[in-house]
């Protein structure tokens, strides 16, 4: 493994870090949504962000480079400069469309996503199917040039905001159940589409239930060939657990805040960070933290070689989850009752309010982008080689 840098790259560091000195000066006040979209847009013509996308759909068309990729995202979130949109219309449609969309798909639906002008939900887990996900049965029939979609979707994140909706429909109920379903893009604003928030212990509602009862999507509104969309979705997917890579610096920033937390907590009389057991804690997960870190950097070394990372990706969204769940422990120790106090969704969180958030949302974490023990189960017989969990569907 190399985690030396080249002089090309070490250039380019400083290359990135002058233009944000120029350009990105952080203020005691909140930026606004036209300074930000300012600011992302000289990103852009200077070839930082969406290096991967081309420029007729609003990125900066760079060549292949997973290092000076790393480089930009570190330099910007040190700088707290606003870095790519986040969302799985940027993560999970842009590069599935690129690699599997027609032209005029990628040219209808990229640049709006690009822009943030459209947010996407998507529409994979079903009440019956979420771990064994090619279980679903909500269908779509070709009528007419539409197709006509009627069933269930639920956990979908944000579907009470979003204008489409990527979909995964049965559409050849006779074939086996991995070869029937397609990869339909909806718009969510259409009659046929109700779509129903769901209370969140954190008190939110960023997850929601969306029905079909007749809805319609043009024909050619298919994304691969038809009865193709488990590969499809495959490469949504492939493209959402990648980018668990980055949450090992997010990880790194969280791990900060806590220990800043312990130095203003006690802990069983004392100063939290003078006693041994949150000291022991804290350094436990510091290891785990920084080794989440170079596996990350092990990774990108890799790809840097041309060489595959192999299973290493879908380790990442384990560690990324059990991290949380530690951080989440650690922070309710310290604060006692106090976790309890909740913040104001409307306003965001407050001060030591987000620690309850952060606590809540980590419960979830082993659920989403698909759960830790069904990645377990992927990793042993796909990785390693080992006999088929069959106590448990994993597909």
């Amino acid at each position: 493994m190399d985690l030396s840098y080249s002089e090309e790259h070490q250039r380019f560091r400083a290359e990135v870090q002058a233009f944000l000195k120029a350009n990105w000066t952080p203020g005691s006040t909140k930026p606004t949504p036209d300074e930000i979209k300012a600011f992302r847009r000289k990103a852009i013509d200077a070839g930082y962000l969406y290096r991967g996308i081309p420029r007729e759909y609003g990125g900066s068309e760079q060549a292949p480079d997973v290092l000076k990729g790393q480089i930009v995202r570190e330099a910007f979130a040190r700088a707290k400069a606003p870095g790519e949109l986040s969302g799985v219309g940027i993560s999970m449609v842009v590069p599935t469309l690129l690699e599997r969309g027609t032209p005029e798909q990628k040219a209808r639906f990229i640049p709006p996503t690009m822009s943030g002008e459209v947010i996407w939900a998507q529409g994979y887990s079903e009440p019956g199917a979420g771990s064994d996900l090619a279980s679903l049965r909500t269908r779509a029939e070709l009528v007419n040039g539409e197709w006509v979609i009627n069933g269930q979707k639920t956990w979908s994140s944000l579907a009470h905001k979003a204008r489409y909706m990527f979909v995964l429909c049965r559409t050849e109920p006779d074939a086996p159940k991995h070869k029937g379903i397609s990869y339909l893009l909806v718009d969510v604003k259409q009659p046929g589409v109700t779509v129903r928030p769901m209370k969140q212990i954190t008190g939110e509602s960023e997850f929601c239930e969306v029905f079909f009862d007749n809805a319609r999507t043009p024909a050619d509104w298919i994304v691969g060939a038809r009865g193709d969309g488990w590969a499809v979705s495959k490469t949504t997917l492939g493209h959402e657990r990648a980018g668990f890579m980055g949450n090992a610096e997010a990880s790194v920033a969280l791990f900060e805040k806590l220990v800043d937390l312990a130095r203003r907590s006690t802990y069983l009389g004392q100063p939290a960070l003078q006693h041994p057991l949150i000291r022991e804690r804290l350094a436990v997960l510091q290891g785990m933290v920084l080794a989440a870190r170079y596996s990350g950097y092990r990774q990108l070394s890799m790809m840097s070689h041309g060489e595959n990372p192999g299973i290493a990706p879908m380790l990442n969204k384990i560690t990324a989850s059990n991290i949380a769940a530690e951080i989440a422990a650690i922070a309710r120790d310290l604060m006692g009752d106090d976790l309890l106090l909740s913040p104001d969704p409307a306003n965001g969180p407050v001060g030591n309010e987000r620690w309850s958030g952060q606590f809540f949302g980590s419960l979830g974490m082993a659920i989403a982008g698909g759960t830790s023990n069904i990645q377990r189960n992927l990793i042993a017989e796909r990785g390693l080689s080992l006999p088929r969990d069959n106590a448990g569907a994993n597909e």
